[in-house]
Parts: structure tokens; C-alpha cells; sequence
């Protein structure tokens, strides 16, 4: 699994200073796709090597790791979530944009914080439409809350 780029961001994750890992080779294709060079399989490994690094040079200043994609290797992406509580004690939280209908069976939510599931549809619009087909969730106790309606209101609060 490769990442493309990454930035600190602010809306993503309601509520959280986010580092948000661009995954390339996005199995996906979604028309109209914001970000369609990530359907390439380029960039630099996606490891606990480099989450290492990341942690060292922004974990002060993050309360949240975004994994942006990564369907292609959902195991690999719960994987590296879990990598990343263990290596904050949990300060960290995790998240996980998949463009997957639904979560992939083979993970456990409990390894996320969040989890925005639902492939881009443009006649549907992303989270901040209210005709969406996109789900963002809060993880609560190993159960998926819905907190699609944060992206859609002014509301600051989260789980």
C-alpha cells in the first residue's frame, strides 16, 4: 500500500486536527472523483515506518490519523490504524474514508474512531449534501453511530 501526499486538515473529521494520508491505487473510479490521481498506484510505501515518522513530526500538533482510501488493502489499513493507537496510547484517534458501500467484513470498526463509508455518486453529492449516499460514523463501543448530519449542519459536536 503507497500513500500519494497527506496534509493537516480540519474538515474531514469534525472536531479533530487531522492528519489525512492520501492511499493511492484507489480501486474505486468514482465519475467525477475529486481526486482521480489516486486511482494511480504511485507514491511511498504506507507503513508503521512511515507512520513512525509522521508521528514524530506531527503528533503534538494532530488529534486524529485520516486514512483517505486504502480499499484495496482494507487489512492492511486496519493494521496500521491499530498501529498508530498502540504507538499514542491511544491519544491519537483513527479514522477511515472508504469508498466501500459497506464496511469490509474481514475488519472490526472497533480498530477506528470514525468510518466514512459510500463510493462517490456525483448525482448524490458528498457528506455535506443531504441526499448523499455516503455514511459518516462515530465508533462507539464497537457500534457505528451515524454522524453524516455533522457535515450538514453547523453543529461542533461530535461523539
Amino acid at each position: 500500500m503507497k500513500f500519494a501526499s497527506y496534509d493537516i486538515v480540519f474538515q474531514e473529521i469534525p472536531n479533530e486536527i487531522t492528519l489525512a494520508v492520501n492511499i493511492s491505487d484507489c480501486p474505486h473510479r468514482c465519475k467525477g472523483c475529486h481526486s482521480p490521481h489516486l486511482q494511480e498506484d504511485k507514491g511511498m510505501p504506507l507503513n508503521e515506518d512511515a507512520l513512525r515518522t509522521f508521528l514524530a513530526k506531527y503528533g503534538a500538533a494532530i488529534t486524529c490519523v485520516c486514512f483517505m482510501g486504502g480499499d484495496a488493502e482494507p487489512e492492511e489499513v486496519e493494521k496500521l490504524s491499530i498501529f498508530v493507537r498502540g504507538e499514542t496510547a491511544n491519544r491519537i484517534k483513527t479514522a477511515w474514508y472508504s469508498g466501500k458501500a459497506e464496511f469490509p467484513e474481514s475488519c472490526s470498526v472497533a480498530s477506528f474512531d470514525y468510518i466514512k463509508t459510500g463510493p462517490y455518486m456525483m448525482h448524490f453529492g458528498g457528506l455535506d449534501s443531504p441526499d448523499t449516499n455516503q455514511r459518516f460514523y462515530c465508533v462507539e463501543n464497537g457500534e457505528l453511530i451515524d454522524r453524516t448530519l455533522l457535515f450538514q449542519k453547523k453543529s461542533t459536536n461530535c461523539c
